[in-house]
């Protein structure tokens, strides 16, 4: 019989695969080394993808793991596996890394966890005043006193932002004296009328915030039904009803011409080198209290970093 064990551990990106192959094959009593040629002629039968393949063994030598021995595994001259062999129970074991050191003590694992939470807390102290300072000024929702901020970057084309809405709206009814939020521009170059809603946006802002977040909702309300050619007309209809100047929105919006329209296009542009700096490259990606918490998260993944931050407040 032919035993063939695979064991795969997944957890988020880390995906480790562990190989147990045995071999049996007949020997001696007294004959329990195995040959290289033994060995791969054994892997070409228990790992078809290996069949045609040339591979070769580096020397086995003395691993530091009992009396197993270890080895590399070299496949067509441009593939290196490690591997531990047992020669007494004829089996061989495929690594697909280093050997990970698991030798802390439970008070060290517990002292190296504070030490982990300090550092990410240090991290976040800092990514949060430099938002606070490059988020002065931009409208917000939510308590003006409020001690968590949450700030998002965020692309009005994009679905998974869309999503994250409903999420953003559940957390200042449940938190109204806790948090605020700010939306921040990240307008990605794959969405062909992002960046002209985000003009948009701020071009309304700068004759009243709550024509901000009316652009902010419908934007993303009707995102499906807005292309580059109608998302500027559809703007200015929701705003008509408003008190904004819409000779003077319009300028601002559509005439790259103006100081207004090259004004918040720059601006734009450096939330955008933000959000770049900050090493993200998708939306939304949302930092409270400079906690990152990247792409469109359950209320559940706020909560938990809310109510960690209250703990230190």
């Amino acid at each position: 019989m032919v035993e063939l064990v695979v064991s795969i551990i997944q957890n988020n990106s880390m995906r480790i695969t562990l190989l147990l192959i045995s071999f049996l094959v007949a020997f001696s009593s007294s004959a329990q080394e195995l040959s290289h040629k033994q060995i791969l002629e054994n892997l070409r039968i228990r790992i078809p993808e290996l069949k045609g393949t040339e591979m070769t063994i580096d020397e086995l030598i003395l691993s530091p793991y009992g009396n197993l021995k270890q080895g590399t595994l070299n496949i067509n001259g441009q593939q290196t596996i490690k591997f531990l062999l047992s020669e007494e129970l004829s089996h061989l074991i495929l690594l697909t890394g280093e050997p990970i050191d698991v030798s802390l003590s439970d008070d060290e694992i517990t002292q190296e966890l504070e030490e982990q939470d300090k550092q990410q807390q240090l991290v976040a102290e800092e990514s949060h005043r430099a938002l606070s300072r490059f988020a002065d000024g931009k409208p917000f929702k939510g308590h003006p006193d409020a001690p968590i901020t949450i700030y998002e970057f965020s692309d009005f084309q994009c679905s998974f932002c869309a999503r994250a809405r409903p999420v953003i709206d559940e957390l200042l009814v449940k938190y109204p004296e806790t948090i605020r939020f700010v939306y921040l521009h990240f307008p990605l170059d794959i969405h062909d009328w992002a960046k002209k809603a985000s003009v948009a946006a701020d071009c309304a802002a700068r004759q009243d915030d709550s024509t901000f977040w009316l652009l902010h909702d419908n934007f993303f309300d009707y995102q499906r039904e807005l292309t580059n050619e109608t998302v500027l007309g559809r703007a200015a209809s929701w705003l008509a009803e408003t008190s904004v100047d819409i000779d003077q929105w319009e300028a601002c919006a559509t005439d790259p011409a103006t100081a207004s329209n090259q004004g918040v296009s720059m601006e734009i542009d450096i939330s955008v080198a933000t959000a770049k700096r900050f090493g993200l490259s998708g939306t939304p990606a949302f930092f409270v209290n400079g906690f990152l918490l990247n792409g469109a998260q359950p209320i559940e993944a706020f909560d938990e970093v809310i109510q960690r931050i209250q703990k230190n407040l």
